[in-house]
């Protein structure tokens, strides 16, 4: 079998809006030189821009640093006006109640003359994809340390009632540590079922989707989770996508069709052990209420193998630690904040560009049907959605 190159996956949308999220795990290309003023006084007062980051198409970022404390920091600008939808503030709110030591802090929001900044924890190891990409696979220890802290955070979400439904290798991120802590990002397709309906829309990359999420009928956004984990692990043990054909790897149809009949295999040139086998066997059902839950994967022996100790006392503690560690900002200054945000900027007003991205007009309707991400078009045509 030829081994398959490990590259980035589209993302599926499902309507015609374009979805406001925007992810630092992509944050490589250079801002330009005419990106100024996304600082504003109290900005200014409490911290200090050291470089850019990079550009997303609904946002720019800045590295900068805490002034009373000396923390870096990453700093995620949204352009005032039209592109700060409902989306955005579900976003910011679902992130805001996430306080795990394998999770993207949330730091606070600001609003600037010109743009919504949202104050994030700073990952300097970058994304576990390019770790894999360079690596070209990890060893099974390797890939179990980074499995058990996704699946650590995923847990924690789902007890604070919140489904990611888009785990993926490029949501993420390293710290700088020499035993790297992972840390998940990018909430943008999060759902809380405390706020939000039942999830029933196609969101996601396609690699790493779940059958029933491509039923478009209700589904169970944790139990599909679990299936995207079980995509990351395999990714990191064989260096290519498990449901990807690897002699027509950009065939939509066959991917989708190997997805919905759970058809994948190791490669023989990849050494797994039985456990691990087992492990992502019961990971990859097709049949959500027959699939491993993640309460089940914690007790798995292959999982509980080498488990770090940090992890095991964060579930000794059962997360009282990571709850009471709050936000600084309420929900309800974080709502009046956005909504304020919702009014053009000062550039805005007189028809400039005051941020990088796409200049489409973005709609404040939440309507679950109404989500959407960028899209490949094969694979939206497969599926019958809508195209870019």
């Amino acid at each position: 079998m030829t081994e398959a190159k490990l590259r980035k996956g589209p993302i599926m949308r499902s309507s015609q809006r374009t979805h406001n999220t925007f992810s630092f795990s992509r944050l490589f290309s250079p801002l330009a030189s005419s990106e100024v003023g996304l600082f504003g006084s109290d900005m200014e007062e409490r911290y200090e821009a050291l470089k850019d980051l990079g550009s997303g198409n609904f946002g720019v970022a800045r590295l900068a640093k805490d002034k009373n404390t000396g923390e870096l920091v990453a700093i995620k600008y949204i352009e005032r006006g039209k592109k700060i939808d409902e989306n955005v503030q579900r976003e910011i709110v679902n992130h805001r109640s996430l306080r795990h030591p394998n999770i993207i802090r949330f730091k606070e929001v600001f609003l600037t003359p010109t743009h919504l900044a949202i104050v994030l924890e700073y990952a300097a190891g970058g994304e576990l994809f390019e770790r894999i990409c360079n690596a070209g696979r990890l060893s099974e220890d390797e890939a179990r340390f980074f499995f058990q802290q996704l699946i650590s955070g995923v847990s924690y979400c789902h007890s604070m009632q919140i489904c990611h439904r888009d785990l993926k290798l490029e949501n993420t991120l390293l710290d700088g540590n020499p035993a790297p802590r992972l840390k998940i990002c990018d909430f943008g397709f999060s759902k809380s079922a405390l706020l939000h309906s039942q999830p029933k829309s196609t969101v996601g990359t396609p690699a790493y989707i779940a059958p029933e999420v491509l039923s478009r009928k209700e589904y169970d956004g944790k139990i599909a989770d679990v299936w995207s984990c079980g995509v990351t692990l395999y990714v990191m043990l064989v260096g290519a996508y498990p449901f990807e054909d690897p002699e027509d790897p950009k065939n939509f149809r066959k991917s989708i069709g190997r997805i919905m009949s759970v058809q994948y295999s190791i490669p023989d040139y990849v050494r797994v052990s039985t456990e691990c086998r087992h492990l992502l066997s019961r990971i990859f059902v097709a049949n959500p209420a027959k699939r491993i839950t993640i309460s089940e994967i914690k007790q798995h022996i292959w999982f509980r193998k080498n488990l770090p100790r940090e992890i095991i006392e964060t579930e000794r503690r059962g997360y009282e630690e990571t709850r009471k560690d709050q936000a600084s900002q309420s929900v309800e200054e974080i709502m009046r904040i956005v909504q304020e945000a919702r009014t053009p900027g000062l550039k805005a007003k007189t028809g400039e560009q005051a941020g990088t991205g796409s200049s489409d007009a973005v709609h404040g309707d939440t309507d679950e049907a109404n989500e959407e991400v960028v899209s490949d078009g094969d694979f939206a045509k497969y599926l019958g959605l809508n195209i870019i």
